[in-house]
């Protein structure tokens, strides 16, 4: 077996592939229609990563879901191998980090939180 998708909440797909691309530098893998206005869409960090998001627009009572992921605990974790140069691009995408890098023992880490408030741990692993 294998992971292969997480469902990502969001409000709107344009504006959550938007965030993915400009704030992650994630690329988009799907974008298919449906119908009824729903949407099978697929963003990763790279084409060939393992596991993807299926940004999954919220509708009804899912609405109010939406930013809650892991009811106010981290949600995703992040890893990268140039902590200092993922950062730096994430900020100039507007990015908002919670908090300046700290060295952890398993390696660098910062808090940010995505464009509906879920937090996140962009991580450099130790070496």
């Amino acid at each position: 077996m294998r992971l292969a998708l997480v469902a990502y909440l969001a409000r709107d797909y344009d504006e959550a592939i938007a965030w993915f691309q400009d704030a992650l530098g994630w690329v988009l893998l799907e974008d298919t229609d449906m119908g009824d206005g729903k949407r099978w869409v697929r963003v990763a960090p790279h084409a060939g990563a393992e596991t993807a998001f299926l940004i999954a627009r919220a509708v009804d009572d899912q609405v109010d879901q939406i930013g809650k992921n892991a009811g106010g605990r981290f949600g995703y974790f992040l890893f990268c191998d140039d902590f200092t140069g993922q950062e730096t691009r994430m900020k100039a995408a507007g990015v908002h980090f919670e908090e300046p890098p700290r060295h952890e023992p398993y390696g660098i880490v910062a808090v940010f939180r995505d464009l509906y408030g879920n937090r996140w741990d962009l991580i450099e692993a130790a070496k």
